[in-house]
């Protein structure tokens, strides 16, 4: 990323978080909490991280399936 940009993003993040309510610094804090976590990436295998590439290209290439559309061929999936 340019430093120019990095420096314009930092100093807009700066100014909203100067601007925000309560809750919104609460949930800006619990995002930078979660930051400091072991990202998910690392804990899977190799296997499942080529699967989910896999996936990925697949997607790109237009083959994936709506959400729309799985919602409606399997809606006891998604009852809450």
């Amino acid at each position: 990323m340019r430093t120019t940009l990095k420096k314009d993003i930092r100093k807009e993040v700066k100014e909203y978080i100067d601007h925000a309510d309560d809750r919104m610094v609460k949930i800006i804090h619990a995002m930078l909490e979660a930051d400091q976590d072991q990202d998910w990436w690392d804990e899977i295998s190799d296997e499942e991280k080529s699967s989910i590439d896999r996936g990925l290209r697949q997607l790109e290439q237009g083959k994936g399936i709506p959400h729309e559309e799985v919602v409606k061929k399997y809606p006891k999936w998604f009852k809450k």
